[in-house]
């Protein structure tokens, strides 16, 4: 089946791989997240939310809730794009794919699609989980699905990007576990940036997921560091800039083709 520009057989195909992929390996894609947020507010909530009440003007349990959605957004937006593009390439079935008759938008839509959706289920599990431990009342829960959304996509369509350039399981990681990680917990999730002393506060505005994060958290309690109009154009552009590298990538053959 497929209508005028877009083969839906061909995508709903992959699609449906990559998400058999993710109730294939349950433990690792939905049990261990859980439990690692878990940890999250026994350890921050527990330990730490005991001594500093409010952040902001919200209790520091309800305060980190976004953070940690935002954690594991990012992570697993990356990890499941990432994976699901590399093992085609790793097993050189790649150029079964770039065979079919499937264009690079239906591609991408397919392997990005099932990352992204995998990534906001999670997130919403995560979400329903934590209200098991702190009140939490969304203030712009359209605002928050669009937030997250736009997230997801946009970081799978980077995970997309590092799954074709990674020529190991090191390089694969590397992005993920020392750039991204490092920049979620220094941007924000776990305490507000004003909290910080001078020069670090500015510094720490050149942080993307600042900026994420921010818009993110105000989309539950109305408040954040920077202007929700200022994250939502910056996810827009990051959004914007990968697809102008896949461009590049299907335009080139870049590690898609011998």
């Amino acid at each position: 089946m497929s209508v005028a520009w877009l083969n839906v057989t061909g995508v709903w195909t992959i699609y449906r791989a990559e998400m058999a992929r993710m109730r294939r390996t349950f433990w690792q894609s939905i049990a261990t997240p859980v439990v690692t947020t878990v940890l999250y507010f026994v350890v921050f909530g527990g330990a730490i939310g005991s001594r500093i009440q409010h952040v902001g003007g919200v209790g520091y349990g309800a305060f980190i809730v976004p953070g940690l959605i935002m954690l594991t957004l990012l992570t697993q937006s990356i990890g499941n794009a990432s994976i699901g593009i590399y093992f085609p390439i790793f097993s050189k079935t790649v150029y079964e794919i770039l065979a079919a008759p499937l264009s690079a938008m239906e591609t991408v839509l397919a392997y990005v699609g099932a990352a992204a959706t995998k990534s906001v289920i999670l997130a919403l599990i995560i979400l329903g989980t934590a209200t098991f431990f702190t009140p939490l009342h969304i203030l712009h829960p359209c605002w928050m699905v669009a937030f997250m959304l736009l997230t997801a996509i946009s970081f799978s369509l980077f995970g997309f990007i590092i799954g074709i350039w990674a020529q190991n399981f090191e390089q694969l990681a590397i992005i993920p576990a020392l750039v991204v990680t490092p920049l979620t917990f220094l941007g924000g999730a776990f305490y507000a940036v004003d909290m910080l002393p001078q020069p670090w506060r500015t510094v720490n505005m050149l942080n993307p997921v600042v900026y994420l994060v921010s818009g993110f958290r105000w989309s539950f309690y109305g408040v954040g560091e920077v202007g929700v109009g200022l994250s939502l154009a910056f996810t827009g552009l990051f959004m914007v800039a990968c697809l102008a590298v896949i461009w590049w990538i299907f335009r080139t053959g870049y590690r898609m083709k011998p």
